[in-house]
């Protein structure tokens, strides 16, 4: 039996602790968002799945990032990784449908949007830069997202809307400093790209959190 080793590349390991610390933040946002939802509990449930989903990614990225393997192992940990983005952002536009038209619409979106989840998942599987599409991919929904929130939170149409679009801004902030490869820093510990994404992510969770709460409190939307 081949021995487990930890990753001994300092910014792979920075990469694997800031995976840990988002996908427990991530679980615990799925949980409380869960126990918010007596008022609109559907809209609940799609977000704590949402939050699930992100600290199961987070969770994969540890294993991807933390521990020595073969190239085709870590290709294999890759694939729900991917899986589990693609759901994650099909999930986050059927949320913001929700807030801007209804339940009703959602519901009838949710289908589709789990099929286009699933497809960008086999897109990755013949893709030969799969990260390059999911960026794409989370762009055009983030920015859907935020012009959503915007218009939402303008009008005055949704409590916490304001929150929201904080979380989102973002959250496309963290996704651009992902797509520089050459993007680090160093404090104390030393941080690549995908280091960097996942503190500035924590800070979009906590947001979309808040603007989360107050909407749920609030029974609108």
């Amino acid at each position: 039996m081949r021995k487990v080793e930890f990753i001994d590349i300092p910014t792979e390991q920075t990469t694997a602790i800031t995976d840990a610390i988002l996908a427990v933040m991530a679980l615990a946002a799925a949980i409380y968002i869960y126990q918010l939802g007596q008022q609109q509990p559907w809209k609940a449930n799609l977000w704590a799945w949402i939050f699930g989903l992100l600290a199961l990614a987070a969770l994969l990225g540890v294993i991807a990032h933390g521990f020595k393997m073969a190239d085709a192992t870590r290709t294999i940990v890759w694939y729900p990784l991917f899986l589990s983005l693609g759901l994650l952002v099909a999930l986050f536009i059927v949320g913001v449908v929700y807030d801007i038209w209804s339940l009703a619409v959602a519901r009838r979106l949710l289908p589709l949007m789990l099929v286009i989840g699933v497809g960008f998942f086999g897109v990755t599987l013949l893709w030969p830069d799969s990260f390059l599409v999911f960026t794409l991919y989370q762009a055009i929904a983030m920015l859907f997202a935020l012009g959503g929130y915007l218009w939402l939170a303008a009008g005055g149409r949704l409590d916490g809307a304001w929150l929201m679009v904080a979380g989102i801004l973002v959250t496309i902030i963290a996704g651009g400093v992902q797509a520089i490869n050459t993007f680090s820093f160093t404090f104390i510990w030393q941080f690549d790209h995908n280091g960097a994404y996942h503190l500035i992510q924590m800070v979009g969770v906590v947001l979309l959190v808040a603007g989360l709460r107050v909407g749920l409190a609030s029974g609108g939307g």
